[in-house]
């Protein structure tokens, strides 16, 4: 059973049947057939489907963003951001796929040579809870528009966002089949990645649950992005702009009640501003609205569950044990809910719970660095390499940025995701890309073509 608990009141709103193997079994022979007829589509006619869902999107945006509100706790002005969000990559890559993927002639013997890139049929995207619509077009606007069809596996708890997505789709005038939610409990996800007629996974969550599907997917021989965990870091150099950096920072740790991969986990300054730097990240998180995410006037939502909330104040209670200074935060409030406070954490070192662990909530966790070697010595020092940030003199910001490991680095400014660029990470954040030109290349055939006589 799909169990839907609002992390505001902590109490459960209902309870949705899982499908049946009979209804997976429909689903997917609906994404084989709808395949059949969307592969032989133009990109005009692929495009002017996705602008008809973004279209739909924005005119339905409180609609759309309720149930985010509701089964994850998202703040309201931040669910209606989402949305748009989503639908701003429908549009995007309705207006550039055709580019992204044109045929590239390449010299050889032969008369003519190049590479086309094809579609491969259904692909499964296995989908989190923190992002729901995001994450979901940022997968599948760019596989629909090669002309794949999409079998969407979200999250268990947010089963009420995955119909809406495929509501979306409907209300568009989509064919049967092109774009559909599978609500599955987890278990069940292995046999659809394994059935032959799924043709590749994009999975977005955990490192651990990343590792299980790439081992799922390599058996099959399938291919799989990943995008896993990161405890990003955020390096603040002597000579940054701090009345610039310092807002943008607190936002990139608490969007989404810090709930976020690419969120800044581990905030790195160099000595001389060290203490500046704490005062200021804690009057700018001491002055954030912790409440209802139905208010429009709320910061921080709660957290999507009791079991995160539990391990986010085990690894604050670890990291203040171990030495870290709490100024901010760090208590668990009396109510109900599953509500966690902006929390800081100075003179967090090396080795320390909250600098080893990634922390997925609103805490805020400040390492001094003795010197620019130091921060990216400290930076580096994770098995994650998902994104990073630098704020400093442009140009010797940048050299410290050229140092970082990390899929994604952002100099003076905040770390997001955008349909114009590519983002994705290294070491255990995952591989392959999603979004920009390189996210649409990840699920098609790039087909070498020869054409005779040879020269």
């Amino acid at each position: 059973m799909l169990t839907v608990i609002d992390p505001t009141t902590g109490t459960t709103v209902r309870e949705v049947e899982p499908d049946s193997p009979a209804v997976v079994e429909t689903k997917l022979a609906a994404a084989v057939a709808a395949y059949e007829d969307w592969q032989a589509t133009s990109f005009a006619q692929r495009g002017e489907l996705l602008r008809a869902v973004a279209a739909y999107m924005r005119a339905n945006l409180d609609e759309l963003g309720r149930p985010m509100t509701e089964e994850m706790g998202k703040p309201v002005k931040e669910a209606r951001s989402e949305v748009e969000k989503a639908a701003w990559a429908a549009e995007h890559y309705a207006e550039h796929a055709a580019a992204y993927l044109a045929e590239e002639v390449l010299e050889s013997d032969a008369t003519r040579s190049s590479v086309r890139y094809l579609p491969l049929g259904p692909v499964l995207g296995v989908l989190p809870w923190n992002a729901p619509f995001w994450l979901a077009f940022r997968f599948c606007a760019p596989a629909l528009m090669a002309g794949n069809t999409c079998l969407m596996k979200h999250d268990p708890h947010t089963p009420g966002c995955a119909e809406a997505i495929a509501g979306c789709f409907t209300a568009a005038g989509a064919p049967a089949g092109l774009m559909q939610a599978l609500l599955l409990e987890t278990p069940a996800v292995e046999a659809v990645i394994r059935d032959r007629r799924v043709q590749a996974v994009s999975f977005t969550g955990s490192s651990r649950g990343g590792a299980a599907v790439a081992t799922i997917a390599a058996s099959e021989i399938k291919p799989a992005v990943l995008e896993l965990g990161g405890s990003d870091p955020c390096v603040v150099l002597d000579d940054a702009d701090l009345d610039a950096a310092i807002p943008l920072i607190v936002l990139s740790r608490i969007i989404n009640a810090g709930q976020s991969c690419i969120a800044a986990k581990r905030i790195i300054v160099e000595a001389p501003i060290y203490d500046e730097v704490v005062e200021r990240l804690r009057s700018h998180l001491a002055a954030l609205k912790l409440g209802d995410p139905r208010e429009e006037t709320t910061d921080l939502g709660p957290i999507a569950r009791a079991d995160l909330r539990d391990n986010l104040h085990r690894q604050v209670s670890a990291t203040i044990d171990q030495g870290a200074r709490c100024l901010l935060g760090g208590e668990l409030p009396a109510g109900p809910g599953f509500f966690y406070p902006a929390t800081l954490l100075a003179d967090v070192e090396p080795g320390k719970t909250g600098y080893c662990e990634e922390t997925f909530g609103p805490v805020a966790v400040v390492v001094k660095a003795e010197n620019q070697d130091h921060a990216v010595t400290m930076a580096n020092d994770t098995e994650y390499g998902l994104a990073a940030s630098v704020w400093g003199a442009t140009e010797r910001a940048l050299s410290v940025a050229n140092r970082l490991v990390a899929g994604q680095v952002v100099v003076n400014g905040v770390v997001k995701t955008d349909p114009r660029l590519p983002s994705g990470g290294i070491k255990r954040s995952g591989y392959g890309r999603e979004l920009g030109p390189h996210g649409i290349k990840e699920f098609v055939n790039a087909q070498q073509l020869w054409v005779g006589p040879k020269r």
